[in-house]
């Protein structure tokens, strides 16, 4: 097995990157990381760029929404969705290699129909991203396995019917949620897997991305058998460090999952 870059999701420091880029950006450079994957990007490549150059990082995987027309609401307020183009553009100044759309909703996932239509979709914004030499993705959580036609997880049906340029980062913590053995889950998707998310919690009855949990935990101390998927022989180019909520200090809390994965991939 290669080795696995180790990454992490900016979304994880959301609140300090709006409070201090650069600085934050640092912290994280100072931990070890060479490697980041950056979201909402699009109206701050300019910064992001400026700072990963001077800190040595870089975004070979970035999170984007692909499959949204329209806004969608947040806690926040609406959260705008650029045009594909503007994202690929903007991903490509920044040396993204790969955009992630990172959530369909739950009720976009509940037909045949409507796997085949999200299928469709990711594939034409392939094709968009080929004409910025990028690859685009897609970035699960529980319920593209809690849903099922005809007892198989959408996310399998889904796969099956993306181009093959089209890959998939898997997010381990989600995908345990929702039921799945992780190694046979992996074996599946196989080649297209470009990442996983590692992230950690206890799992427990309805834990569910529809009401982010307030328990997750750094890398290797929770439920989440990470180690297995990365002990294993399975070739996986990034394991990306994240924290939909962390509820101690998330830098700490990063290190800890940093020193985890440094300490299991040798």
């Amino acid at each position: 097995m290669a080795t696995p870059e180790i990454s992490v999701q900016l979304y994880s420091i959301h609140p300090e990157l709006e409070a201090d880029l650069d600085g934050s950006l640092a912290k994280l450079a100072e931990i070890g990381f060479r490697t980041v994957e950056a979201f909402d990007f699009v109206r701050r490549v300019d910064a992001l760029k400026a700072s990963f150059e001077k800190h040595g990082l870089t975004s070979p995987t970035a999170h984007a929404l692909l499959l949204e027309e329209a806004g969608v609401a947040t806690p926040d307020g609406l959260l705008s969705v650029p045009p594909a183009e503007e994202t690929f553009a903007a991903a490509n100044a920044l040396g993204v290699q790969v955009v992630i759309d990172p959530f369909v909703a739950p009720d976009r996932w509940a037909t045949a129909d409507d796997v085949k239509r999200n299928a469709e979709r990711l594939n034409e914004r392939a094709e968009q991203a080929k004409e910025f030499g990028l690859k685009v993705g897609y970035h699960n959580h529980d319920h593209e396995l809690t849903a099922k036609i005809d007892d198989r997880p959408v996310l399998e049906l889904f796969a099956e019917q993306l181009d093959p340029s089209v890959l998939l980062e898997v997010d381990l913590y989600w995908a345990f949620a929702g039921g799945a053995d992780l190694l046979p889950l992996l074996r599946k998707l196989g080649d297209r897997v470009i990442a996983v998310h590692v992230k950690d919690g206890p799992m427990r009855p309805g834990i569910s991305a529809r009401e982010l949990p307030n328990d997750q935990q750094p890398a290797g101390q929770g439920d989440v058998p990470l180690a297995d998927v990365l002990t294993s022989d399975l070739t996986i180019p990034y394991a990306v460090v994240e924290f939909d909520h962390y509820e101690g200090d998330t830098f700490d809390g990063i290190a800890q999952s940093y020193l985890f994965l440094t300490d299991t991939l040798g």
